[in-house]
């Protein structure tokens, strides 16, 4: 079972009265993902309040975290608004902004790989971000090497069951060092099991290491898009993060945190990152300031016990708190999104006076290019579905959500392997599909396009699947000239392989037929001498399943005698008109 947290994030209640004043500020301020929602989808935004847990093992089995939180009020404009980068009058240079060079370049070619990979899962590099500094600090302020390996091992807590998840070692203490107990491992804080399933190699060096930050950042990438989730979608991003770790304090510091570097980030030397200052690191080991407060998890020197954001494993009987976060009220400057009432804590910040203009929305799709669609068995399709989204004016709507399904019985997928993706319109009000990959079943079947959130009628393209062309070949010749002989009552010791060209080039694929035929004058099949068993061990002697290999060769079947001796003939076939006939030569085996 997941483990949820049994302590309050750093400064208790205070905290948390900030991470809701700064989901609150961020909506009010059209944080994208936040507002305008995807109404055409309600019962999905629905469930994301309801933080169901995913059934994917959370990767980090329960090990500890950075509860620090984005900086949300100037320090030294005390009651002044949200200051996060690129607002107005804020400063993209912030510290807190900057993201270690290798760290963040490893974020974004995950970023990029997947794009290719499963375009329908939108997956951003700041959630990426976001994960990466509530786990780990951004592998430790950047603490890397030219390739992106952490200097030195980020282990989470031994996963003993002692105020965390239980989970015995699985992988001799291969990655984590412990043979006893697994302990979350890297950057992006892997328990051992969950990477011997999602590990990636992100940097080509043919190795899957948890402690790579490319290689970390691509598996943890890959996790988040599993299921066919599409991330631009509030629903499928929260069940994301939950499949991360499953607490509504973890979803609400790393939405937080992705909100933040969405607004603006820049890079940073290796090695520069600011660390966060509570414990909660996935060393498990590095205290904040020695307090008298030891805590659940104090590290080296003692840190405070209210700055480690641990985990504690629920009873039996507990239930993961699947209610919304509430917002606090009174000393903490007042309910978020209301004036705030005299009190110690943080002014709570003021939604814009104006709020922005709400763009023009999608009110037609029309077909762009061919609307059928066709390509063979197991190929991709030429051309992917293509939309265009315009308003009641005619004019095209950019950044528009357009949502392919692909309908009906068939096992084509788009790339990713999902039957269903979210695309975004370029500024032309185009949306184009991810590839379109055809399976083995022939037939025909519909892609819809559907405007997401609007009343626009959907577009529907045809798809036929269309068997695959039969190869062919216009010889055939024998690899070998060993005479092929046997004793009746036997079998012929020597393989027989041949090779299928087509205007001199090697054939795949080729279909041949083997048949032990009366004479070169009469090709009906023979009833007495040579034959082959069939699937069932039966004599035949004819064979009708039989193709070349990727080198156009094919070696036949063992091929039995009778106790018939003399000279006999094997007609080999193809489509194409090739043909080629073999001597099989059988004597007669002594008297016993």
């Amino acid at each position: 079972m997941a483990p949820l947290i049994g302590r309050r994030l750093r400064k208790g209640a205070a905290t948390t009265a900030v991470a809701a004043a700064a989901m609150a500020a961020l909506t009010a301020s059209q944080a994208p993902g936040f507002a305008n929602s995807d109404h055409g989808d309600r019962n999905r935004e629905q469930r994301a309040g309801e933080a169901p847990a995913p059934d994917d093992t959370p990767i980090d089995g329960g090990s500890s975290y950075h509860t620090d939180l984005p900086p949300l009020v100037t320090p030294d404009k005390p009651g002044s608004s949200i200051d996060l980068p690129g607002l107005p009058g804020s400063s993209s240079t912030k510290p807190e902004a900057g993201i270690p060079a290798s760290v963040l370049a490893a974020y974004k070619k995950a970023e990029a790989t997947l794009r290719e990979s499963n375009p329908g899962c939108n997956l951003p590099w700041e959630l990426l971000a976001a994960i990466g500094k509530v786990e780990s600090g951004q592998a430790g302020g950047g603490n890397v090497s030219a390739d992106g390996t952490t200097v030195s091992p980020i282990l989470g807590p031994v996963l003993n069951g002692d105020g965390f998840a239980l989970i015995k070692d699985t992988d001799g203490g291969a990655y984590d060092g412990d043979s006893t107990h697994d302990r979350a491992v890297g950057p992006m804080q892997f328990i051992p099991s969950t990477w011997a399933s999602w590990g990636r190699d992100g940097n080509g060096d043919g190795e899957k290491d948890p402690n790579n930050v490319y290689d970390a950042a691509l598996a943890a990438g890959s996790y988040l898009c599993a299921d066919g989730r599409d991330l631009s979608v509030k629903a499928d991003l929260d069940r994301a993060i939950l499949g991360y770790n499953h607490s509504r304090e973890y979803l609400n510091t790393v939405l937080s945190w992705f909100e933040y570097y969405k607004r603006g980030t820049h890079e940073v030397p290796d090695g520069t990152g600011v660390i966060p200052s509570g414990n909660g690191s996935g060393s498990g080991d590095k205290g904040g300031d020695k307090g008298k407060d030891p805590g659940r998890n104090p590290g080296k020197d003692g840190g405070k016990g209210e700055e480690g954001g641990v985990h504690t494993l629920p009873k039996p009987e507990d239930k993961p708190d699947t209610s919304p976060p509430t917002p606090p009220t009174g000393g903490n400057g007042g309910t978020p999104g209301t004036p705030g009432t005299p009190g110690t804590g943080s002014p709570t910040p003021q939604p814009p006076t104006t709020p922005p203009p709400t763009p023009s929305g999608t009110s037609k799709l029309t077909t762009v290019g061919a609307k059928e669609l066709s390509t063979t068995a197991g190929a991709e399709f030429a051309q992917s579905p293509r939309v265009k989204a315009v308003d009641t004016a005619g004019k095209p709507v950019a950044s528009a959500r357009v949502r392919y399904e692909i309908l009906g019985d068939t096992d084509a997928r788009f790339l990713g392997l999902v039957k269903s993706a979210t695309v975004l319109t370029a500024a032309d009000g185009t949306a184009t599909a991810p590839k379109l990959l055809a399976g083995e079943k022939t037939g025909t079947f519909t892609v819809r396009a559907t405007a997401v959130g609007r009343e626009a009628a959907p577009v529907e393209f045809t798809a036929i699947v269309k068997a695959r062309p039969v190869p062919q070949a216009d010889a055939l010749a024998r690899i070998g000239d060993k005479k092929l002989t046997a004793r009746t009552g036997a079998s012929f010791a020597d393989a027989l392989t041949v090779k299928a060209t087509n205007k001199g080039k090697a054939t795949e694929g080729v279909p041949v037929t083997a048949t032990m035929i009366t004479s070169a004058k009469d090709a009906k099949p023979n009833d007495k001498g040579p034959y082959f068993l069939d699937d069932k061990g039966k004599p035949v002697r004819t064979l009708t399943a039989l193709k070349t290999d990727d080198l156009g060769r094919l070696t036949l079947p063992k091929i039995l005698t009778d106790d018939h001796a003399g000279t006999f003939l094997l007609r080999l076939t193809t489509e194409g008109g090739a043909v080629l006939d073999v001597e099989l030569t059988v004597t007669q085996a002594p008297a016993s």
